[in-house]
């Protein structure tokens, strides 16, 4: 049973094997291409996540709201923002700044005004907060890019796509925020789990002969000694 068990979450890992290295082939294409307008909150489809969009609008800078990060430019925060845009409001991950850059007073040059048209990658949703750390908005301490919960807190519910943007690195007046520092690296270790789990399925196959065996040969010798 353990045998054929292990077996069973081998098969499974050579399957999500494919299905991560078809995921990264497609991830890898869609940065190729030239961005394209972002869909609607009807045409979203969380499969769409890393397509280069671009999105046209007015930022609403002062319901921005700071998500904890770590860059590699160190700890600080993404600033997002609300942009209203002809078809409703879409959240854009302006870039990061650094704890001493929190406050929109000390970057006042990159609070751009005015229409403007955003370049970036169309990510999905972050719900519930980050590892071991749940959202709190009413505290304004915010762990995850969590779009419905921002929605919530900022009054936009019923206005904003269910996705968000990531800014490329366009550069912002003043410097800040500094955009284009998505990570779009996927984990890939699927192979040496799958052998792993083929392992320990020979191992118990392996296993469970050598008892068998022990057994029959007691039972043999048994036989033999039985008066």
């Amino acid at each position: 049973a353990l045998a054929a068990g292990f077996a069973a979450l081998g098969v499974w890992q050579v399957e999500r094997l494919h299905w991560k290295r078809d995921l990264i082939a497609t991830v890898e294409d869609r940065l190729a291409r030239a961005p394209v307008e972002a869909p609607s909150a009807s045409a979203w489809s969380a499969e769409d996540a890393y397509t280069r969009v671009t999105a046209e609008g007015v930022f609403s800078h002062g319901q921005e709201v700071l998500v904890q990060a770590v860059t590699e430019r160190g700890a600080g925060f993404w600033v997002m923002t609300p942009l209203e845009t002809s078809q409703g409001v879409v959240l854009i991950n302006r870039g990061f700044v650094p704890p001493n850059r929190r406050m929109p007073s000390t970057r006042m040059a990159g609070q751009t005004a005015g229409r403007v048209r955003v370049t970036g990658l169309l990510r999905a949703s972050e719900p519930d907060g980050g590892f071991l750390r749940a959202n709190a908005p009413d505290e304004g301490r915010w762990y995850s890019r969590d779009v419905s919960a921002i929605a919530e807190n900022r009054a936009l519910e019923g206005r904003i796509a269910p996705y968000f943007i990531d800014a490329d690195a366009a550069p912002n007046e003043g410097g800040y925020p500094i955009g284009g520092l998505t990570v779009v690296r996927f984990r890939d270790s699927h192979f040496s789990y799958a052998l792993t789990w083929f392992g320990l399925s020979i191992l118990s196959f392996a296993g469970g002969a050598v008892v068998l065996r022990n057994r029959r040969g007691s039972r043999v010798a048994g036989a033999h000694h039985d008066p």
